[in-house]
């Protein structure tokens, strides 16, 4: 699993049931937009986060409606065990007082 993936998927397990959108990911993951979207379709494959169209008024709110990601359970518990394999293959461990999203990759 590639950095920027860890990376995407450490800010979203911080709050697994948060609804994200990809310029929010963006600036979460400090990574550029053309970087997250191929990630969250791989996600979006994997069936490891759900998406669906903000229910907005566009006129009203003076801006297009977003694209929204949520990590699916089985997407969350897909990141929790990504995110502390990693740890383990550098010889760490994340104590269990610690949310997996709060691991610094960035």
């Amino acid at each position: 699993m590639t950095k920027q993936t860890l990376q995407v998927l450490s800010a979203m397990v911080e709050d697994p049931t948060r609804e994200w959108y990809g310029l929010e990911l963006s600036k979460r993951s400090q990574l550029k937009p053309g970087t997250i979207y191929p990630i969250l379709a791989r996600f979006l494959s994997a069936e490891w986060v759900e998406r669906h169209w903000e229910e907005i008024d566009p006129v009203a709110e003076g801006r297009p409606r977003r694209r929204l990601y949520r990590l699916t359970r089985i997407g969350e518990s897909a990141a929790r065990l990504a995110l502390d394999e990693h740890l383990a293959s550098l010889g760490l461990s994340r104590p269990e007082s610690v949310p997996s999203g709060r691991l610094g990759l960035a």
